[in-house]
């Protein structure tokens, strides 16, 4: 059986959203409501990365997981076997928070996370993998994640490049980080080539090289860290929705279907209405590609099935 993984990143304002509207039931919330439509429909199964908090730009609204109602946690629980939770980030910013991060920062973050998602969805809920913010960790960031009860995340792969003059293609945001945080030893430049858009990132301990992924990509194989434990796998070898129109998700669905794996991505804020960049047809994004995989005979699992 093909095996198709979906997960959304930068996740707090529906939780911020159940809070402060107390509907009678998740399934009320639109967000919800859209992704269990698909699930319905389609199979389609979602871990959504949680943010620890609202970013500092929401200055007197602060919602953390802390301030979470666990008044839904049996229907969370309930809804364990397709919509689980995962630590993300603590918050939105800085950019690549964890790239040059010691243990305890990731220590902290992640098992307050976990400990608050248990509290207020159910232990079934929480998500043994996770998608760091920006994507790059540390190597005492992994052996943090490990500590954590995290088996699997996601790998970031290309072509690293070594010469430090490099660093200026990520413009101020790289700035802040290395000003923030001392940089490590393993932290890189590597361009990013998705499905034809290119970029250049960040990388750190947990990127692979296009050798040390091979012929894995698109199958159900992992890369074993023997430094901390982990495995790492690219858990969005499809589309990031967010990034491509619906014209484009289809064509490049099209191209991935005889794969034994494909996964993809996108990121919450891109459903609001208030957000600034908002897409109006971002969960029509989320059907039309949950559709495509149910259509050509791929079935939706969790990723941390492959730690098992």
């Amino acid at each position: 059986m093909k095996k198709a993984f979906f997960f959304i990143d930068d996740v707090i304002w529906v939780l911020r959203d159940l809070t402060r509207e107390r509907p009678k039931s998740i399934y009320d919330n639109c967000f919800i409501a859209m992704l269990y439509d698909a699930h319905k429909k389609y199979g389609l199964k979602v871990q959504l990365n949680l943010f620890n908090r609202t970013d500092f730009f929401y200055l007197g609204k602060e919602f953390t997981l802390t301030d979470m109602t666990d008044a839904y946690k049996e229907e969370w629980e309930e809804a364990s076997d397709w919509l689980k939770l995962a630590f993300h980030a603590k918050q939105e910013f800085p950019g690549y928070p964890y790239a040059n991060a010691d243990y305890s920062d990731v220590y902290d973050d992640c098992s307050y996370a976990r400990r608050e998602i248990k509290r207020f969805a159910g232990e079934k809920s929480l998500a043994n993998s996770t998608v760091i913010h920006w994507l790059p960790m540390s190597l005492e960031g992994c052996r943090a994640l490990y500590d954590c009860g995290i088996r699997i995340i996601d790998g970031s792969i290309g072509e690293k490049l070594p010469d430090e003059d490099n660093f200026e293609l990520l413009g101020l945001d790289l700035g802040r980080a290395r000003v923030i945080h001392k940089r490590k030893p393993e932290t890189m430049i590597y361009r990013r080539n998705q499905h034809g858009k290119i970029s250049y990132m960040l990388a750190s301990h947990n990127h692979l090289s296009y050798e040390q992924v091979g012929d894995s990509r698109y199958t159900l194989k992992t890369i074993k860290d023997e430094e901390s434990g982990l495995l790492f796998k690219d858990m969005c070898c499809g589309p990031c929705l967010d990034r491509f129109t619906m014209d484009e998700i289809v064509d490049i669905v099209k191209g991935l279907t005889d794969y034994e794996f494909v996964g993809a991505a996108t990121h919450e804020q891109y459903f609001y209405p208030d957000y600034f960049a908002h897409q109006p047809d971002h969960g029509d994004k989320i059907h039309t590609f949950a559709k495509a995989m149910f259509e050509a005979g791929f079935e939706f699992f969790f990723i941390e099935e492959l730690a098992k």
